[in-house]
């Protein structure tokens, strides 16, 4: 799944015009190096979610025809957050863990390799309910961005909050299972992850990567000039 129904609010103006995923680095949509990063792991089917200007990655996934196959979820009404977006299109996807990637991360082959690690650790680790890839705070390209967790032994945790070491990369394999309770429609995918750092059973890879993501304006505009 990927998720694109936010609004990027920290790149206005260009977010008021275009949703996030539409923006381009190079010659291409942050949603189209997100898709073929996935095909060429090969993915072979991808839920999307839309919300804001969601008519516009209609039109654009209409016209460019991928490889593999693509459902479509409109959050018409209101948006449902990370959380609430993953429920409303968890009947989409089968008993089996399945992965949950943002599109504003500059994915590239390197991550690949990553991939398969986290997958490996959904697979072999009794107790793991959702493995996600993160990386050191010193490997961003943007320096300002504050750490989401910090990783002892492979387990995430949220301990000493003002000195989180690493960030969350925007890539997750997670069980569906995990869903089965929620009882809102609208919340965040921190929820879950609270939930699983309580009962140890959110899991962290290190990336060795470094992470390019679109944050902020000013980023996004340092990161056209460089690619």
């Amino acid at each position: 799944m990927i998720l694109s129904a936010g609004y990027g609010k920290r790149l206005n103006p260009l977010t008021l015009k275009y949703p996030k995923p539409l923006l381009k680095i190079g010659n291409q949509t942050l949603l189209f190096n997100t898709i073929k990063f996935l095909e060429k792991y090969g993915v072979k089917e991808i839920v999307i979610n839309v919300h804001f200007l969601g008519y516009q990655i209609i039109d654009y996934l209409d016209k460019k025809k991928f490889d593999l196959k693509i459902k479509i979820i409109e959050e018409k009404d209101k948006i449902l957050d990370t959380g609430g977006g993953v429920l409303n299109a968890i009947n989409y996807f089968s008993n089996n863990p399945f992965l949950i990637i943002n599109p504003d991360t500059l994915w590239n082959k390197n991550y690949h390799d990553e991939l398969k690690l986290v997958e490996k650790k959904m697979n072999e680790e009794k107790n793991c309910e959702c493995a996600m890839l993160v990386v050191n705070k010193n490997k961003s390209f943007d320096i300002n961005l504050k750490g989401d967790f910090n990783l002892i032994d492979d387990l995430i945790n949220r301990n000493d909050k003002k000195n989180y070491q690493y960030i969350y990369t925007g890539l997750q394999v997670i069980n569906p299972k995990v869903f089965a309770n929620c009882k809102n429609k609208i919340f965040s995918i921190n929820e879950i992850w609270n939930k699983l750092i309580e009962e140890n059973k959110l899991f962290g890879i290190k990336s060795k990567n470094t992470f390019y993501h679109v944050s902020t304006l000013k980023i996004y505009e340092n990161l056209k000039n460089k690619f």
